[in-house]
Protein backbone atom coordinates (compact mmCIF):
# COMPACT_ATOMS: atom_id res chain seq x y z
CA UNK A 1 0.00 0.00 0.00
CA UNK A 2 1.33 3.80 -1.25
CA UNK A 3 2.11 5.58 2.07
CA UNK A 4 -0.82 8.39 1.72
CA UNK A 5 1.52 11.24 2.12
CA UNK A 6 3.06 10.65 -1.54
CA UNK A 7 -0.01 12.22 -2.79
CA UNK A 8 1.13 15.01 -0.90
CA UNK A 9 4.84 15.09 -2.04
CA UNK A 10 3.38 14.80 -5.43
CA UNK A 11 1.28 17.52 -5.21
CA UNK A 12 4.08 20.14 -4.40
CA UNK A 13 6.10 18.58 -7.33
CA UNK A 14 3.89 19.12 -9.65
CA UNK A 15 3.24 22.72 -8.84
CA UNK A 16 7.14 23.43 -8.51
CA UNK A 17 7.43 21.65 -12.31
CA UNK A 18 4.01 22.91 -13.87
CA UNK A 19 2.89 25.49 -11.90
CA UNK A 20 2.29 29.54 -13.34
CA UNK A 21 3.06 32.48 -11.52
CA UNK A 22 0.66 34.91 -10.53
CA UNK A 23 0.02 38.12 -8.28
CA UNK A 24 -2.80 38.21 -5.75
CA UNK A 25 -4.27 40.68 -3.51
CA UNK A 26 -1.11 39.85 -0.85
CA UNK A 27 2.27 41.47 -1.52
CA UNK A 28 3.75 38.03 -2.44
CA UNK A 29 3.30 36.60 -6.33
CA UNK A 30 2.38 32.82 -6.39
CA UNK A 31 3.12 29.86 -8.55
CA UNK A 32 -0.48 27.77 -8.82
CA UNK A 33 -2.30 24.83 -10.96
CA UNK A 34 -5.83 24.74 -10.95
CA UNK A 35 -7.92 21.75 -9.61
CA UNK A 36 -7.11 18.43 -7.60
CA UNK A 37 -8.27 15.88 -4.88
CA UNK A 38 -6.74 14.12 -1.95
CA UNK A 39 -7.89 11.22 -0.18
CA UNK A 40 -7.50 10.34 2.96
CA UNK A 41 -8.85 6.78 4.62
CA UNK A 42 -8.28 7.55 8.22
CA UNK A 43 -8.64 3.60 8.78
CA UNK A 44 -5.13 3.56 8.05
CA UNK A 45 -4.05 6.11 10.76
CA UNK A 46 -4.73 9.99 11.52
CA UNK A 47 -3.56 12.22 8.52
CA UNK A 48 -0.49 14.66 10.10
CA UNK A 49 1.58 14.91 7.63
CA UNK A 50 5.47 14.70 8.21
CA UNK A 51 7.18 16.88 5.78
CA UNK A 52 6.05 20.09 7.53
CA UNK A 53 6.36 20.66 11.45
CA UNK A 54 2.97 20.32 13.10
CA UNK A 55 2.20 22.06 16.34
CA UNK A 56 -0.68 19.59 17.06
CA UNK A 57 -2.37 21.40 20.20
CA UNK A 58 -2.36 24.87 18.02
CA UNK A 59 -4.11 22.98 14.90
CA UNK A 60 -7.11 21.25 18.00
CA UNK A 61 -7.34 24.82 19.39
CA UNK A 62 -7.95 26.89 15.99
CA UNK A 63 -10.53 24.05 15.20
CA UNK A 64 -12.51 24.32 18.45
CA UNK A 65 -12.23 28.07 17.93
CA UNK A 66 -13.67 27.52 14.86
CA UNK A 67 -16.77 24.99 16.06
CA UNK A 68 -17.34 27.81 18.98
CA UNK A 69 -18.94 29.63 16.29
CA UNK A 70 -16.70 33.12 17.38
CA UNK A 71 -15.03 35.73 15.67
CA UNK A 72 -13.19 37.01 18.42
CA UNK A 73 -9.28 36.10 18.47
CA UNK A 74 -9.27 36.05 23.03
CA UNK A 75 -9.18 32.11 22.64
CA UNK A 76 -6.74 31.65 20.45
CA UNK A 77 -4.56 34.40 22.16
CA UNK A 78 -5.24 32.12 25.23
CA UNK A 79 -3.27 29.37 23.56
CA UNK A 80 -0.33 31.55 22.13
CA UNK A 81 -2.36 31.44 18.28
CA UNK A 82 -1.24 35.11 16.96
CA UNK A 83 -1.41 34.36 13.30
CA UNK A 84 -4.78 36.16 12.73
CA UNK A 85 -3.99 39.43 14.18
CA UNK A 86 -2.43 40.77 11.14
CA UNK A 87 -6.18 40.85 9.83
CA UNK A 88 -7.58 42.46 13.29
CA UNK A 89 -9.44 45.69 12.91
CA UNK A 90 -6.81 48.21 14.84
CA UNK A 91 -7.99 48.35 18.42
CA UNK A 92 -10.24 44.84 18.36
CA UNK A 93 -10.16 41.65 18.53
CA UNK A 94 -12.65 40.80 16.29
CA UNK A 95 -12.37 39.18 12.34
CA UNK A 96 -16.19 39.78 11.30
CA UNK A 97 -18.07 36.89 10.47
CA UNK A 98 -15.60 34.35 9.32
CA UNK A 99 -15.36 30.48 9.42
CA UNK A 100 -17.00 29.43 12.67
CA UNK A 101 -19.25 32.23 12.61
CA UNK A 102 -20.95 30.92 9.49
CA UNK A 103 -20.96 27.61 10.42
CA UNK A 104 -22.78 28.33 14.15
CA UNK A 105 -24.22 31.58 13.10
CA UNK A 106 -25.64 31.89 9.07
CA UNK A 107 -27.84 34.75 8.52
CA UNK A 108 -31.09 33.82 7.12
CA UNK A 109 -33.40 36.43 4.29
CA UNK A 110 -35.24 37.32 7.29
CA UNK A 111 -32.46 37.96 9.87
CA UNK A 112 -33.26 35.17 11.96
CA UNK A 113 -29.60 33.00 12.74
CA UNK A 114 -28.87 28.88 11.35
CA UNK A 115 -26.56 26.50 13.20
CA UNK A 116 -25.78 24.63 10.08
CA UNK A 117 -23.15 22.51 12.06
CA UNK A 118 -25.48 20.93 14.75
CA UNK A 119 -28.36 20.52 11.88
CA UNK A 120 -25.54 18.65 9.74
CA UNK A 121 -24.63 16.57 12.61
CA UNK A 122 -28.77 15.86 13.42
CA UNK A 123 -28.94 14.62 10.00
CA UNK A 124 -26.52 12.18 9.98
CA UNK A 125 -28.35 10.90 13.09
CA UNK A 126 -31.71 11.35 11.42
CA UNK A 127 -31.13 11.58 7.75
CA UNK A 128 -28.18 9.61 6.72
CA UNK A 129 -29.24 9.18 3.58
CA UNK A 130 -29.55 12.79 2.57
CA UNK A 131 -27.08 13.98 -0.33
CA UNK A 132 -27.36 17.28 0.78
CA UNK A 133 -25.42 17.47 4.19
CA UNK A 134 -22.98 20.59 3.53
CA UNK A 135 -21.72 23.25 6.04
CA UNK A 136 -20.77 26.44 3.69
CA UNK A 137 -18.45 29.22 4.81
CA UNK A 138 -18.76 30.74 1.71
CA UNK A 139 -21.90 33.98 2.22
CA UNK A 140 -21.41 35.43 -0.96
CA UNK A 141 -23.77 38.28 0.32
CA UNK A 142 -21.30 38.32 3.33
CA UNK A 143 -17.90 38.94 1.64
CA UNK A 144 -15.56 41.93 2.25
CA UNK A 145 -15.51 44.04 5.14
CA UNK A 146 -17.08 47.60 5.11
CA UNK A 147 -15.79 47.66 8.57
CA UNK A 148 -11.95 48.25 6.78
CA UNK A 149 -13.44 49.31 3.14
CA UNK A 150 -16.32 51.41 3.21
CA UNK A 151 -16.96 50.61 -0.07
CA UNK A 152 -17.33 46.82 0.59
CA UNK A 153 -20.89 45.12 1.60
CA UNK A 154 -20.27 42.65 3.74
CA UNK A 155 -18.79 41.87 7.36
CA UNK A 156 -16.05 39.43 6.82
CA UNK A 157 -12.69 39.96 7.21
CA UNK A 158 -11.19 37.24 4.88
CA UNK A 159 -12.65 34.99 2.19
CA UNK A 160 -13.18 31.73 2.95
CA UNK A 161 -10.64 29.47 2.08
CA UNK A 162 -11.47 26.38 3.04
CA UNK A 163 -15.21 26.84 1.25
CA UNK A 164 -17.19 24.27 2.29
CA UNK A 165 -17.88 20.39 3.41
CA UNK A 166 -20.38 17.61 2.89
CA UNK A 167 -20.43 14.73 4.75
CA UNK A 168 -21.41 10.81 3.54
CA UNK A 169 -22.81 7.92 5.61
CA UNK A 170 -22.98 5.15 3.47
CA UNK A 171 -22.71 1.51 4.81
CA UNK A 172 -21.20 2.39 8.18
CA UNK A 173 -18.34 4.42 6.54
CA UNK A 174 -18.53 8.20 7.18
CA UNK A 175 -17.25 10.09 5.07
CA UNK A 176 -16.14 14.08 4.66
CA UNK A 177 -15.45 15.77 1.52
CA UNK A 178 -13.70 19.62 1.82
CA UNK A 179 -13.91 22.14 -0.82
CA UNK A 180 -11.28 24.73 -1.32
CA UNK A 181 -10.93 27.38 -3.33
CA UNK A 182 -7.43 28.41 -2.61
CA UNK A 183 -4.78 26.40 -0.85
CA UNK A 184 -1.41 27.52 -0.06
CA UNK A 185 -0.14 23.91 -0.34
CA UNK A 186 3.06 24.19 1.63
CA UNK A 187 2.23 26.72 4.63
CA UNK A 188 -1.69 25.82 5.25
CA UNK A 189 -2.44 22.36 3.43
CA UNK A 190 -1.32 20.30 6.45
CA UNK A 191 -3.03 22.07 8.99
CA UNK A 192 -6.59 21.76 6.71
CA UNK A 193 -6.19 18.40 6.08
CA UNK A 194 -5.29 17.77 9.73
CA UNK A 195 -7.92 19.84 11.25
CA UNK A 196 -11.28 18.27 9.19
CA UNK A 197 -9.73 15.00 10.12
CA UNK A 198 -10.06 15.95 13.54
CA UNK A 199 -13.40 17.07 12.78
CA UNK A 200 -14.58 13.94 11.59
CA UNK A 201 -12.72 11.70 14.25
CA UNK A 202 -14.95 13.77 16.40
CA UNK A 203 -17.81 13.24 15.21
CA UNK A 204 -17.35 9.26 14.82
CA UNK A 205 -16.83 9.39 18.51
CA UNK A 206 -20.13 10.63 19.09
CA UNK A 207 -21.30 7.55 17.62
CA UNK A 208 -23.34 8.94 14.35
CA UNK A 209 -22.53 5.95 13.03
CA UNK A 210 -21.97 2.07 14.15
CA UNK A 211 -19.45 0.78 12.56
CA UNK A 212 -15.74 1.53 11.61
CA UNK A 213 -14.78 3.63 9.26
CA UNK A 214 -13.76 7.12 8.27
CA UNK A 215 -12.16 9.17 5.06
CA UNK A 216 -11.50 12.51 4.52
CA UNK A 217 -11.57 14.11 0.86
CA UNK A 218 -10.51 17.56 -0.48
CA UNK A 219 -11.09 18.91 -3.72
CA UNK A 220 -9.39 21.98 -3.90
CA UNK A 221 -8.90 24.68 -7.17
CA UNK A 222 -6.26 27.26 -6.58
CA UNK A 223 -2.96 25.01 -5.50
CA UNK A 224 -0.34 27.40 -4.67
CA UNK A 225 3.11 28.22 -2.62
CA UNK A 226 3.85 31.62 -1.44
CA UNK A 227 7.68 32.84 -1.21
CA UNK A 228 9.25 29.91 -3.92
CA UNK A 229 11.25 31.34 -6.46
CA UNK A 230 9.57 31.05 -10.05
CA UNK A 231 13.65 30.59 -11.25
CA UNK A 232 14.71 28.46 -8.25
CA UNK A 233 16.98 25.37 -8.67
CA UNK A 234 15.27 21.83 -7.82
CA UNK A 235 14.61 21.45 -4.47
CA UNK A 236 15.89 17.95 -2.94
CA UNK A 237 12.33 17.83 -0.95
CA UNK A 238 10.61 16.63 -3.45
CA UNK A 239 12.52 13.75 -4.48
CA UNK A 240 9.91 11.18 -3.15
CA UNK A 241 10.53 8.59 -5.45
CA UNK A 242 13.88 7.76 -3.29
CA UNK A 243 11.55 7.58 -0.38
CA UNK A 244 11.43 3.30 0.76
CA UNK A 245 8.54 3.72 3.20
CA UNK A 246 7.13 6.64 4.97
CA UNK A 247 8.68 10.01 5.04
CA UNK A 248 9.14 9.54 8.55
CA UNK A 249 12.40 7.95 8.03
CA UNK A 250 13.52 11.04 6.22
CA UNK A 251 13.38 13.74 9.45
CA UNK A 252 17.09 14.68 8.53
CA UNK A 253 16.32 15.49 4.89
CA UNK A 254 13.75 17.31 5.34
CA UNK A 255 15.15 19.45 7.98
CA UNK A 256 17.84 20.56 5.29
CA UNK A 257 15.07 21.21 3.30
CA UNK A 258 13.38 23.67 4.95
CA UNK A 259 16.65 25.48 5.68
CA UNK A 260 17.06 25.30 1.45
CA UNK A 261 13.35 26.84 1.32
CA UNK A 262 13.73 29.71 4.25
CA UNK A 263 16.70 30.49 1.97
CA UNK A 264 14.94 30.84 -1.49
CA UNK A 265 12.00 32.59 0.37
CA UNK A 266 14.42 35.57 1.22
CA UNK A 267 15.59 35.50 -2.40
CA UNK A 268 12.28 35.45 -3.77
CA UNK A 269 11.08 38.30 -1.35
CA UNK A 270 13.83 40.42 -2.21
CA UNK A 271 13.40 39.83 -5.82
CA UNK A 272 9.59 40.78 -5.95
CA UNK A 273 9.41 43.39 -3.02
CA UNK A 274 9.12 46.20 -5.45
CA UNK A 275 6.82 44.34 -8.09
Amino acid sequence: MTHPEYQYLKLMAAIIKDGKGKSTRGIHRIKSIFGTQVRFDMRAGFPLLTTKKMPFKLLLHELLWFISGSSDVTYLHEHNIRYWDGFLREGSNDLGRIYGVQWRHWLRPGGSEFDQLSWAIEQLKTNPDSKGIIVSAWNAGELGDKRWNPNDYGDMRLPPCHTMFQFDATKGKLRLHLYQRSWDVFLGAPFNIAQYAMLLHGLKGMQIIQKDGVEAQSTVEHLHFHCIPFDGPDLSVWSYRKLKSTPLGNVEKYKKASEKITKLSKRFEKKYKDE
